[in-house]
């Protein structure tokens, strides 16, 4: 996109600039400067009534006569920022601006343009006049256009992806949308090399600070919006203007704050059309987790169905996949750092669009079987695209453990004789005779004779006496299953006690308040880190929290010598304003790591 205002150099090539036999004497530097206006003056304390980037003519019969007054002339003249001087030969200086001007001009980088031939000053104001409508007329339609294409985009509900790849279409320039924890949600190249555009992107990111909520960073050349909607900000959407132009143009501001609304207001529709699928199309299960209707409503038309759910002690299930279904990307908003936790764009089309649909059918079936199977009463349904939800109705709260035993044990059952609606390569992955690597235990090594893992994870909730309390159960359910699938062990079924301080933070890692206190705590640290990539204070701080504040163990385990692990301890206590011998501010700062750990990994 080219600039609003001509250039002094655009200015020269105009015809009636051109019929004046225009020279430049001096400032050679500056002929890239916008005029943003053109002025006729002949008083030499003309600098007071300027506002910066206009080109001034003169015949300079009014300037001062000696050098000490055309010093000072010119510099008037630079310090409040024209574009340029030019002079008129003939009525003042009839060879030749003064020496002395020339070398004032050139020294404060001011173009000096001498005009050898008389020409009418209003055929060249108007000249540049006109440039400068016709320029602003063709951002006015950019910017319509902008405005145009971005509402059109809104209101067709368009993906991320889209989005970012018509915002970089229109602005010619790399685009990039990162959450609080700058991790890439989305991006667009715009034809630049998508790897180099994303290499360490998390340490670079983190070198731009753009002053203000929509600002460009001249130091990174990013164009920087925050995105996010109802006062909850939830990311950045960044745009990499080239460091050898001048400051984005205005068109590139309003583009870039255009799409941040329209990622915004995407979200939040996403999430309404959601709510309303699951209003319309989803069973009484997820009507209860929705609150889409009355709980009387829903024993009524349970009990229609054959599950009586009125003075029943009620258990929420949840069954998923440990591993999410490669073809799930339609939603990644939904979940903000899903993309950069598994390393950038999946391949979508690896399985074929029906293959994300179909596995969630087989689980569906596969829990509507094992509950029969295991001779209980239940409201199944699938949760959403990646778990399935059961709501158990038993007797009484004696029989819960036993109930939820048989219910595992004949779901792996029947898992085992399902035929699944997916490619040799899925099932592979899946199959229980296939070894676990070390890399899907999260570190933990199995035993190279010990069972593999079931390829799904079953959570429960806790058990509730009412149907007011089943929502809280299924909850409850969802998210102990969400963060049991990286837990290392292969439990029947997993339970709150199970998942531990790590496991709730791993529920929370989207939360954008818990990203915001990763940074608080660590972000001074992550920030130094990026900048002195070949220190990483982080292991440290990590090596000595883990090791329960043992300063010898912790450099130990940081493979440091006692004085070296002490003075890194020392760097980052005040890097972080922290008492690395407070318990609390430890606390704090254990809890910070685990959190970032938690975003950071699938």
């Amino acid at each position: 996109m080219s600039p609003v205002f001509p250039t002094v150099r655009e200015v020269l090539d105009l015809v009636p600039v051109r019929n004046g036999a225009p020279r430049l004497v001096a400032g050679t530097a500056g002929l890239d400067r916008p005029v943003r206006w053109v002025h006729i003056a002949e008083v030499p304390d003309i600098a007071t009534l300027l506002g910066g980037g206009e080109l001034v003519l003169t015949t300079g019969i009014g300037l001062p006569g000696d050098d000490a007054g055309l010093r000072e002339f010119i510099g008037a003249l630079a310090d409040v920022g024209v574009s340029g001087l030019a002079v008129e030969l003939g009525r003042r200086y009839v060879s030749g601006v003064p020496r002395v001007m020339a070398a004032a001009a050139e020294r404060r980088g001011l173009p000096l343009i001498e005009l050898r031939r008389g020409t009418p000053f209003v055929r060249i104001t108007e000249a540049v006049h006109a440039l400068i409508v016709d320029a602003q007329l063709t951002e006015l339609r950019a910017t319509e256009e902008i405005h145009q294409r971005f509402t059109d985009l809104s209101v067709e509900g368009a993906e991320p992806a889209e989005v970012l790849r018509q915002a970089a279409e229109l602005a010619g320039c790399p685009m990039v949308l990162e959450n609080l924890s700058r991790q890439v949600l989305a991006y667009d190249p715009a034809g630049e090399n998508a790897e180099l555009l994303l290499d360490g992107w998390e340490r670079h990111s983190r070198q731009i600070r753009p002053a203000g909520r929509t600002a460009y960073d001249p130091d990174s050349g990013w164009l920087v919006t925050t995105v996010g909607a109802r006062g909850q900000d939830w990311g950045r959407l960044l745009l990499r203007w080239p460091a050898t132009e001048s400051t984005p143009p205005t068109r590139l501001t309003i583009l870039i704050e255009r799409a941040a609304s329209t990622l915004a207001l995407g979200r939040l529709i996403r999430r309404d059309a959601e709510g309303l699928e699951r209003q319309i199309h989803r069973t009484l299960l997820t009507a209860l987790i929705d609150h889409s209707r009355p709980v009387d409503e829903v024993a009524l038309r349970a009990k229609a169905l054959g599950v009586v759910l009125d003075r029943r002690h009620l258990v929420g299930v949840v069954v998923r996949h440990r591993a999410d279904e490669p073809a799930g990307d339609a939603g990644a908003l939904d979940d903000e750092s899903a993309p950069a936790r598994r390393g950038g764009r999946r391949d979508a089309d690896a399985e074929g669009p029906e293959a994300g649909p179909a596995r969630l059918r087989d689980l569906a079936e596969a829990v509507s079987q094992a509950v029969r199977d295991a001779k209980l009463t239940a409201l199944t349904s699938p949760l959403d695209d990646q778990a399935v939800g059961a709501l158990l109705a038993l007797p009484d709260a004696a029989a819960e453990e036993k109930a939820l035993s048989a219910f595992a044990a004949a779901l792996r059952r029947v898992r085992l004789d399902v035929a699944p609606a997916r490619s040799p390569a899925s099932r592979l992955s899946e199959s229980p005779d296939r070894p676990v690597s070390r890399a899907v235990t999260s570190g933990s090594a199995r035993p190279a004779d010990a069972p593999p893992r079931a390829a799904i994870v079953v959570a429960a909730g806790s058990g509730v006496g009412s149907m007011r309390e089943a929502r809280r159960s299924l909850i409850e359910a969802r998210q102990v299953a969400e963060a049991a699938r990286r837990d290392p062990r292969d439990l029947p079924c997993y339970r709150l006690p199970h998942v531990g301080l790590a496991g709730l933070l791993h529920l929370l890692r989207d939360e954008p308040r818990l990203q915001t206190f990763v940074e608080r705590e660590l972000g001074p640290l992550l920030a130094y880190d990026a900048q002195h990539p070949r220190e990483q204070l982080l292991g440290t701080l990590r090596a000595y929290l883990e090791q329960g504040r043992n300063k010898s163990a912790g450099a130990a385990a940081a493979h440091l010598s006692r004085p070296a692990f002490y003075e890194r301890l020392a760097r980052i206590g005040r890097i972080l304003d922290a008492d690395l011998d407070s318990v609390d501010r430890c606390l704090s700062l254990h809890v910070a790591l685990l959190a970032l750990d938690a975003v950071r990994t699938p």
